[in-house]
């Protein structure tokens, strides 16, 4: 494999001014960046929206990616680029990001989206397009049925909600309310943590499922309260998340722990002091060269990790590199066979990743976490 150790090799403080010039194209630059032998690919993120928040991040990652690999001679000395548009973080915008994606620029390979109602009809749309679809962000199970062109770097709910629950159950909790969106991602967690929790003896006193986009959430949260669980257990998008909390915080309802189901991403947006103590459970980043990383990003944009996606659209790009250096071809048929025939893990910042019948990431770390002085800090996971 072409695959260069994930960041050891990055050079930090250049990479931001690689990924500026690098990462992105139009959609006229297209023709002229094949012609001169450059490798396009594509990515669909929620730039902005209520998720702008962790598209931002999922773009840094990207950057990184294409500088990592440029500065690394490229795939057989051709640059790789990636044309990101934005999803305005609905699927009506996710469906028009892709498809110019695929007609203008005529990419082999797409990455996205975030949140899994976008998600589910971009891989749907590019996989009767026959064009590479690789998540990096959502957990759906629908996703799986998507088809053969479709691939997720990032675990399903079927792991997270395994995860989650032996979380809970090793907290002493035994009674739990769910509080998540109604939309196929929250009915995903829903369905497989209530399973998964109920296996383990756990009890789900109620589970409340909220429209997304509502100035006031005070109903449901009263309905979540009157249940008197242990523990709520929840999860949010950006701005929803933010409100949830602070009203949340201002019914007294912070008395009962909050466990969140990818803390950062409910977290992001949120009041620090009203999340102050929650605690939660979220993808790990922290591979085996997960704080090379990590100090990368910070180098390169003089902050910490906005989110723990990052690092999951970093290993896209660099899967996709892999493939089209090992099946010698960008054709998307190529860049799938070259996937799906992956025959030892690709060594990633998110750890080991390899692909199930379904082209489901087989096994995803995960941390658990709590909010500490108003940000999230790993207290079990590799690199705690």
């Amino acid at each position: 494999m072409r695959h260069v150790p994930p960041a050891l090799a990055l050079l930090a403080a250049s990479a931001l001014a690689l990924a500026g010039c690098a990462s992105t194209t139009s959609a006229s630059d297209g023709p002229a960046a094949a012609a001169d032998g450059t490798i396009t690919i594509g990515a669909v993120l929620p730039l902005t929206g209520s998720s702008a928040t962790i598209g931002a991040d999922q773009q840094r990652g990207i950057e990184l990616a294409v500088a990592d690999i440029n500065a690394n001679g490229g795939i057989d000395g051709k640059e790789i680029a990636v044309d990101i548009e934005d999803s305005q973080g609905t699927a009506a915008g996710g469906l028009d990001a892709a498809r110019k994606l695929v007609s203008v620029q005529g990419v082999p390979a797409v990455i996205g989206e975030y949140s899994s109602g976008v998600t589910i009809p971009v891989g749907s749309y590019l996989q009767e397009q026959g064009v590479v679809h690789l998540n990096v962000g959502s957990s759906s199970p629908e996703i799986a049925e998507i088809g053969d062109f479709s691939f997720s770097d990032i675990g399903l709910d079927t792991l997270a909600s395994s995860f989650t629950a032996q979380q809970l159950i090793d907290g002493g909790f035994t009674t739990a309310t769910i509080v998540v969106p109604n939309n196929s991602y929250g009915e995903g967690v829903e369905s497989t943590l209530s399973e998964a929790f109920t296996a383990l003896g756990g009890t789900v006193a109620d589970t409340v499922l909220y429209t997304e986009g509502q100035t006031d959430y005070r109903a449901e949260l009263q309905r979540a309260a009157d249940s008197d669980p242990d523990v709520f257990v929840y999860s949010a998008y950006g701005q929803d998340s933010a409100l949830i909390n602070q009203q949340a915080y201002e019914l007294g309802l912070a008395a009962t722990p909050w466990y969140g189901i990818y803390l950062t991403m409910c977290v992001g947006d949120s009041d620090p002091a009203v999340v102050e103590g929650q605690i939660g459970m979220d993808v790990n980043y922290t591979g085996p060269d997960g704080d090379a990383y990590v100090a990368a990003y910070e180098d390169a944009y003089g902050e910490g990790l906005a989110s723990s996606y990052s690092a999951y659209a970093y290993d896209a790009v660099h899967l996709i590199a892999d493939a089209i250096e090992n099946g010698d071809s960008a054709e998307a048929s190529d860049i799938r066979d070259a996937l799906a025939g992956l025959t030892e893990p690709f060594s990633g910042i998110t750890g080991p990743i390899s692909f199930d019948a379904d082209n489901q990431r087989v096994e995803q770390p995960y941390a658990t976490m709590s909010i500490v002085d108003g940000s999230p800090i790993v207290t079990n996971g590799a690199g705690s």
